[in-house]
């Protein structure tokens, strides 16, 4: 029979076996259908062979009856492996103890490197980091994600424009790029300022070049607003034109809100599951089961261990489960023209520039389809219309 891998697990011995009858032996053994494998002579009446551990007992009574004797020469497999272990219990559970803590250890934070950051920049985000939990002596699986870091320390850390995060062995590494200001203004070339927009003018201030316009004039897109030449025929002069010129502009909106709407939101309760994944096969640790929730969200978090600097196939999971609840929010006609004015000028407000001002707004339109309020709204905007157009020569 051959050795097999399973061989190695139920433990088998190399004998060798003495007398006149190890033929005789040998047949008996194959007829009581006794593990023999690797059968070599070595003598006119010695044979060397090996035998599983299970059928060591089972030779005695055909070690008997062919008057041969046997001789233990080698022990293999896992049972005189662990018998051996067994004896050496110092040596072995000092080792496992190094194996473990170094283990414990590889999976701990042990450096936090800030590059790229000015004192004032590296000193806020080293407080942001401690209160995300991410300081020496921590396990990694139990802080939050690499890419969760790095969102929350760049929304808080307002001077900085991006900070990269990442993990190496046991060290967090945080590479900063703060912000740039921006340099100083290079002198700026000859220009006139025109409309980037049809407007009616409502206030216009010339600061250098000479104003074309005045408060209540109708302009069209691409019309001269102020002029870069200054002086009479004769003696002009080419500046770049510079002021700010007010107009007010018309919007339209489109927007409707339903009657009857399904808003979902949490409740703050949750709960949490704990396990531990080894090759894809997740063993349960804390928090069994599913919630008693009807209506709930998940969020799921896997952090893998290591061992040094390598990722070995056991992963720490986390599942949270947010209760959640639907509500059926309910509008009066009146109620939802309101809550539809409200969203119409928040969504032209994104798309004015700074310091624009609605200065009035009149509802053109006004019906219920669908059980829908639909809202057709008109606006009037005070913003600057100026934009440049640079002087080419021979103009």
């Amino acid at each position: 029979m051959k050795n097999t891998w399973t061989n190695r697990f139920s433990g088998f011995t190399r004998i060798k076996i003495v007398g006149k009858y190890t033929e005789l032996f040998l047949n008996r053994c194959i007829r009581e259908n006794i593990s023999i494998w690797h059968i070599r002579r070595v003598g006119e009446e010695t044979i060397i062979c090996y035998i599983s551990l299970t059928d060591v007992k089972r030779i005695r009574p055909v070690v008997r009856e062919t008057k041969v004797k046997i001789y233990f020469i080698e022990r293999k497999g896992l049972p005189f492996f662990i018998q051996k272990m067994i004896s050496r219990v110092g040596f072995v559970g000092g080792l496992v103890s190094f194996i473990f803590i170094l283990f414990i250890l590889s999976n701990m934070v042990w450096n936090i490197s800030i590059e790229g950051a000015s004192p004032k920049v590296e000193h806020q985000l080293s407080q942001a980091v401690k209160e995300l939990g991410i300081k020496k002596g921590k396990f990694h699986f139990l802080l939050p994600s690499v890419e969760e870091i790095q969102m929350k320390v760049t929304s808080e850390i307002e001077e900085a424009t991006w900070i990269g995060v990442t993990l190496n062995g046991t060290t967090y590494h945080f590479n900063v790029v703060e912000q740039t200001f921006p340099k100083k203004q290079e002198p700026v070339p000859p220009r006139h300022l025109v409309a980037k927009k049809k407007a009616i003018i409502y206030d216009i201030f010339v600061e250098q070049g000479q104003g074309k316009v005045a408060p209540n004039d109708f302009v069209e897109k691409g019309a001269m607003l102020i002029s870069g030449f200054i002086g009479k025929e004769g003696r002009m002069e080419i500046s770049p034109a510079k002021g700010k010129i007010f107009g007010e502009v018309w919007y339209k909106s489109n927007v409707s809100v339903p009657l009857v709407s399904e808003l979902a939101t949490l409740t703050g309760e949750k709960k949490a599951n704990y396990s531990i994944s080894v090759i894809n096969v997740a063993i349960p640790i804390w928090g069994f089961g599913k919630p008693d929730f009807t209506e709930y969200e998940v969020n799921e978090y896997s952090s893998s261990l290591k061992f040094l600097k390598w990722e070995i196939p056991i992963k720490y999971n986390r599942k949270f489960f947010f209760e959640k609840e639907t509500l059926i929010q309910e509008y009066t006609k009146e109620e939802a023209i309101a809550v539809a004015t409200l969203m119409a000028r928040e969504e032209l407000l994104k798309k004015l520039d700074e310091g624009s001002v609605i200065k009035g707004e009149k509802v053109l339109h006004e019906a219920i389809e669908n059980d829908k309020v639909k809202l057709m709204i008109h606006y009037q905007v005070i913003e600057d219309i100026a934009i440049s157009q640079p002087i080419i020569q021979g103009d």
